[in-house]
């Protein structure tokens, strides 16, 4: 597709603009002069690198078909960069200096970041010189982790040498990585994986799993047999034991790590500097506390150490048998085994230890720990093609799941071929496993991104600025002042811990404990408690639909039998006095299905379940049947029950010999099954538009698409029915799918109805008020997505539905844009879609996967606008429907997903906040899973989300303008070398600062969702001038009290005579005193010839302005706590905080008790001297107006909504947000949508000469490129 710059409207360029920005987040160099997709390549090349798979590049429409291969893997870990370097003595030796002379300062810092450690001990070299690797991640995070290369002897085998067999073998791993003549392996070990050096490719290949590249049938020829013992030997040397091994860490390590923590090396500073100026009681207390923290800290990491220790623990020693060459079948240990063994399957109950390839037989496994649902599921075996020589991932790409057997799950039922049992090869060991994988996301969780947390830092940051440059004004003060060395070195190291607020990280942790409290009383359990604030911004939902928005059962609605060119009139099983007659059709559903028997009770998918009931027949096992052509082999039979009215002529019943079982790939499962007479029928069943392109053509009626339609637009869940006869004498296990489901006949179709839950509809229209968008994500057929999607109030009446439809089978990739209308209910005998016009208003686009993957690959410019409309994505395969959730979140939405945990735990786990509604061990995946089995969990999150995460605001408010009112006190009394006593600081910072910070955070989440947002960044312009503008208020009232003391008639700086203030002829006289006793000049301070009056008053604070400013900052920080403490929108109002107002009483009646009272012994405790009654009513007078403004600035500027609308308005402010960026653009462009048109792409990259500068994806820059890339 080509335009010209003359002929491109102005509002494209807006929308190239939000394009390019879209395409920037997905790591994609765009150039708009030529808007041209560039794949990225390496940094300063001039041209085009293309990425390259098994050697071979790929062009981008490739590439992206690769990724939805290989995204469901990806997903669990994330690539590394890895940089080599060599440690050299000299650097080694001047760092062992380093840490002794920091008395391991140094060494500590290291410890924090372990890349300058690597920098200053090693230079950088080559991957295959460097004994030290640097990891890098690629995400925004960029963290670094070290890993010292080790060495792997092979010399204690016996019996090997450099003539080996293993080194025969060209695409052996153990040949690549064996280095010869030393005999030796170079390996590295990163989050519990090993890697190996293949010195020929230059590169770290992962061990612990099978030879890559192999073919079906070479898989079968070597290791069909087994290995023998020197090659189990070798494997086991080199990949390890087949073991998830999570240590339990010992206590010393985990309060070795805890104490090491910044923050409490923060705090250990602070208490040795208290405890050096006698500042005991508090310091005893932030101990306490430091030590109360720690040990629960310790204790929870112990605990969920034991717990996943456990949880792997049962399956690391597991007797299993293993097919030897030499030694046949022996059982051994589970920690023994390596890839390539062959693992002989018992016929009951066991667990897998290990990922593994069915080669041999068929079984059933209970894959709930991975997929969230105990359903049992069928596994075939790999099959044996000589002729196809592709890899065997790419060979059985559309579903290689149903042939591998995954660590974790449980192995029900194993079916061997002929008298033999079942076997496996085994793939993946250890933590290589699907398993090992799903522990290590545990062990290993990717960091969350987030702003509140990244403008906290920076924040943290500005505030040792500000403690920085009152350090200098401390210096300058007290050396002017005359004082020692090491006292001023003391009160300037006192403002860094008064500036910055040691407290708040846990100040910010208690609120999320909070909350995750409140979510768990509600039957939401988080195992990621950071993702609690990111909830508060969700925009987006996606849903799944079938057990999701829709019950979980089906009922049978009926079955619609096709009879020559037409359909029968559909058979109702509700209303219908008679059952489906025999026939085909029955025989279908009698035995095209998944179900086993298991404890005597039928299990399996509920539609199979619905399916099979629907016939009143029942299952029976079979251990042995001889068929017709001499093969035994386990069965499955079904036989007429004894409520039964339809039964095979001539009796008996039907023997399942085969099954070819469903996957989401396929959207189909077949059967060969055996009646009485001996004749054999293939049976399938499936989506009907795949079921229909394997049949006949004459034996599909003309009017299946509108027989179709007219179900699914009606909300009806359609299965198609087909069915052929095998030749007489065809054996089962030769047979393959592709033989067995050509040529067949089709039969009709099985109507399932699935009606909503009651809870969607209202919490969905919640959530549309709430302004939070709506998607549907399902597998269903797209019809039938449509209807519940309108039923369920997604798509509004009224609004307009467009069906996208891409289309590259053809090799002309083409694009249609077809708006559907309003179809009455009795016009469905032609069920034609009527194409109108629409006018405008709001349009919802809906696609399959099919069409999501083509626009993926040839229309990529487009695909950011369907994606800011798409409404319904239906025929979604689990890795489309993680991919779809990554572009949401591409596009700056932050992503919810909600599904019951079938086939969604990828979509689950990349989207910003995943809520599984299954409680199997699946949930592990998710960080919410809900109790609830409905979607009134989502509004309830949200909820909870948003009233974290303006807690966390207003607990980081308080926290940073509680330091800042203390700070300011301290820096007035500086300028008289004075300061806080010890007790004036015990009670701010325990009895104020750490029980409003335990209570403030109890608010509880606002019952009903407002249609905005809290704001997600503390340097957003309201949350700054709130703290900026209390800021200066206390600033304010504490210069004006600091000022004013110092002009009362009864003012006095002598010690001795603060006790003639509070004389009633003091109170009332006006006469200011003189300017030259005003102690804000510079005369005050003495000469450095004078002796300090401060040695004679050391630990004496007591004056008229400590005083005053202490009483003034003490109430400010309670009165900051009621401004900051919000409640409507997104909490409860302030006064249902029970316990938080009874703090705030108590600690402002006992502060006024302080300000009014004269008890002289507490007055002397607490280093106070007692002032005119006129002077204490006006520094209540100050507070009151101090609180009076600030409270109603808060309310009538900071959250005024309408007062910064309008000033948005007026400066012209936009959001940066990608989506409402392209949302912009495309409400200006009067082409878009493009309806009822067909769009072709001859090229897929875009060719549109138009001027503008060149959009690159800023990375990393350094003088070093990483060696390689290291795939986790």
């Amino acid at each position: 597709m080509e335009s010209r710059p003359d002929s491109v409207p102005d509002c494209f360029h807006q929308r190239l603009e939000a394009v390019t920005g879209w395409l920037r987040a997905s790591r994609l160099r765009v150039n708009p002069a030529k808007t041209e997709i560039l794949w990225p390549g390496r940094p300063g090349s001039g041209d085009l690198q293309l990425p390259t798979l098994d050697g071979e590049a790929l062009r981008p429409s490739s590439l992206v078909k690769s990724l939805g291969v290989l995204l469901d893997p990806l997903l669990r870990m994330e690539a590394q960069e890895m940089f080599g370097y060599k440690t050299q003595g000299i650097r080694r030796a001047l760092c062992i200096a380093g840490y002794v002379f920091s008395c391991g300062g140094l060494l500590l810092l290291f410890y924090w970041k372990p890349e300058w450690d690597v920098w200053a001990n090693c230079a950088p070299c080559s991957l295959e010189e460097a004994d030290v690797v640097l990891l890098r991640t690629t995400d925004e995070f960029h963290v670094y982790t070290r890993k010292k290369v080790t060495w792997v002897s092979l010399s204690a085998l016996n019996d090997f040498t450099q003539d080996h067999p293993a080194f025969a073998e060209d695409g052996s791993l153990l040949s690549k990585v064996i280095m010869k003549p030393e005999l030796k392996v170079r390996c590295l070990r990163v989050q519990k994986v090993c890697y190996a050096w293949d010195a020929s490719a230059k590169r770290f290949l992962k061990v612990g799993a099978l030879e890559e590249g192999l073919t079906c049938a070479e898989i079968h020829a070597k290791f069909g047999a087994g290995l023998n013992r020197e090659e189990q030997d070798l494997r086991r040397t080199i990949c390890g034991s087949n073991t998830i091994d999570v240590e339990i860490t010992p206590i010393w390590k985990l309060l070795f790590k805890e104490v090491l923590n910044p923050f409490y090396i923060f705090q250990l500073f602070s208490v040795c500097l208290w405890l050096s100026e006698d500042y005991i009681e508090y310091s005893v207390a932030i101990i306490l506390m430091s030590l109360l923290s720690v040990s629960l800290t310790v204790y929870d990491l112990r605990k969920q150490s034991v717990k996943l220790h456990r949880l792997v623990e049962s399956h690391n020693s597991v007797r299993v048998t293993v097919c030897a060459k030499e030694t046949g079948a022996q059982e051994l240990d589970s920690r023994g085994l390596v890839p390539g063994d062959l693992l002989v399957l018992g016929a009951g109950r066991s667990l897998l230890t290990c990922d593994a390839i069915l080669i041999s037989g068929q079984c059933t496994v209970n894959e709930g720990m991975l997929t969230g649902e105990s359903i049992p599921v069928t596994k075939t075996a790999l099959p044996l093609d000589p002729k196809d020589h592709r890899p065997w991932p790419e060979s059985c790409a559309e579903d290689q799941r149903r042939h591998l057997l995954f660590c974790g799950t449980e192995l029900i039922q194993a079916k061997g071929v002929g008298k033999g049992p079942a076997r496996a090869v085994v793939l993946r060991t250890g933590f290589n496993t699907a398993k090992g994988d799903l522990v290590r996301s545990i062990l290993y969780p990717k960091p969350l991104n987030f702003r509140l947390y990244r403008d906290a830092l920076r924040f943290l940051m500005c505030l040792i600025g500000v403690a920085a440059i009152g350090m200098v004004y401390a210096v300058c003060v007290f050396v002017l002042s005359g004082e020692e060395a090491g006292e001023v070195i003391k009160k300037a190291l006192d403002v860094i811990t008064i500036a910055v607020p040691p407290a708040l990280p846990a100040a910010l942790t208690t609120g999320i404990i909070y909350a995750q409290r409140r979510l768990k009383k509600r039957g939401i359990f988080c195992i990621s408690p950071q993702r609690i604030n990111v909830c508060g911004q969700i925009n987006l939902i996606c849903f799944d639909k079938t057990g999701t928005l829709t019950e979980d059962g089906l009922d049978l609605w009926g079955a619609v039998l096709a009879e020559g060119k037409s359909f029968q009139s559909a058979h109702r099983f509700s209303s219908s006095a008679s059952p489906l007659p025999w026939g085909p059709a029955f025989a279908a559903m009698a035995t095209c299905h998944s179900l086993v028997v298991l404890d005597g009770k039928i299990q399996g998918d509920p539609l199979d379940l619905k399916m099979f009931q629907a016939t009143q027949w029942e299952i029976e096992d079979s251990s042995s049947n001889d068929g017709d052509d001499g093969e035994s082999t386990q069965v499955l039979v079904v036989r007429p029950g004894a409520k039964a009215e339809q039964v095979v002529p001539g009796g008996g019943g039907l023997a399942v010999l085969r099954q070819f079982p469903f996957s989401s790939a396929l959207q189909r499962m077949s059967v060969v099954a055996q009646d009485p007479s001996g004749q054999r029928h293939v049976f399938t069943k499936g989506a009907p538009e795949k079921v229909a392109l394997f049949c006949r053509p004459e034996t599909v009626p003309p009017s299946f698409t509108s027989e179709l339609q007219l179900h699914t637009s009606r909300g009806f869940r359609v299965i198609g029915l087909a069915h052929k006869s095998l030749p007489e004498g065809m054996g089962t296990d030769s047979l393959n799918r592709e033989a067995a489901e050509s040529g067949l006949t089709f039969l009709g179709l099985l109507v399932m109805e699935n009606r909503l839950k009651g809870e969607t509809r209202p919490v969905l229209e919640e959530l549309r008020d709430a302004h939070i968008r709506t998607v549907m994500v399902t597998g269903d057929n797209i019809q039938t997505a449509i209807t519940v999607a309108k039923d369920a109030g997604m798509i509004p009446p009224g609004s307009q539905v467009v069906l996208v439809e891409a289309d590259a089978s053809d090799g002309q990739p083409s694009i249609t844009w077809s708006p559907l209308g309003e179809s009455k209910a009795d016009a469905f005998g032609g069920a034609e879609e009527s194409c109108v016009k629409f006018g405008g208003g709001q349009h919802h686009f809906c696609l399959s996967g099919r069409s999501y993957e083509a626009i993926g690959q040839h229309f990529g410019h487009l695909l950011p606008g369907i994606l800011l409309n798409g409404t319904v994505f239906a025929r979604m395969s689990p890795a489309q429907k993680a991919k779809l959730v990554q572009d949401f979140q591409k596009l700056d939405y932050f992503v919810g997903m909600c599904g019951d945990g079938a086939n969604d735990c990828g979509a689950l786990k990349v989207a910003h906040a995943g809520i599984s509604l299954s409680e199997q061990e699946a949930s592990v995946a998710s960080p919410f899973t809900s109790q609830i089995p409905n979607i009134q969990c989502v509004p309830e999150l949200v909820r909870q989300g948003r009233a974290a995460l303006v807690t966390s605001f207003c607990m980081f408010k308080y926290m940073a303008l509680y330091s800042i009112i203390q700070y300011i006190g301290v820096l007035l009394l500086y300028w008289q070398t004075n300061s806080f006593g010890n007790y004036q600081f015990l009670f701010q910072d325990l009895a104020i600062n750490t029980l409003i910070g335990l209570t403030m955070s109890l608010n509880g989440a606002h019952p009903k969702l407002v249609p905005f947002r809290p704001p997600a960044r503390l340097t957003s312009p309201p949350l700054l001038l709130s703290m900026v503008l209390n800021l200066l208020f206390s600033l304010s009232t504490q210069v004006c009290g600091f000022v004013l003391v110092q002009r009362q008639p009864w003012y006095h700086k002598d010690l001795d005579s603060f006790s003639r203030a509070c004389a009633p002829s003091n109170g009332s006289s006006l006469e200011p005193p003189s300017v030259a006793n005003l102690t804000l000049g510079v005369s005050i301070l003495p000469s450095a010839t004078e002796a300090p009056t401060a040695t004679v008053q050391e630990e004496d604070y007591r004056s008229y302005e400590n005083t005053s400013v202490w009483l003034l900052s003490t109430i400010s920080c309670l009165m900051v706590a009621v401004v900051f403490s919000k409640g409507k929108p997104f909490r409860k109002p302030i006064y249902q905080n029970y316990l938080f107002v009874l703090v705030l009483v108590v600690q402002l009646a006992v502060c006024l008790f302080l300000l009014f009272a004269n008890i002289e012994d507490l007055y002397v405790r607490m280093e106070l001297v007692c002032t005119p009654m006129l002077w204490r009513v006006s520094l209540l007078i100050m507070l009151l107006v101090n609180f009076a403004v600030s409270f109603m600035v808060e309310e009538a500027i900071i959250e005024n909504r309408a007062l910064w609308r309008l000033l948005k308005r007026a400066f012209g402010y936009q959001s940066s947000s990608q989506y409402k960026k392209l949302q912009r653009s495309l409400n200006s462009d009067p082409s878009w949508p493009p309806l009822n048109k067909m769009d072709f792409s001859g090229a897929t990259t875009i060719h549109m000469d138009i001027p503008g500068a060149t959009y690159i994806n800023p990375g990393f820059e350094s003088d070093g490129e990483p060696a390689c890339s290291l795939r986790l």
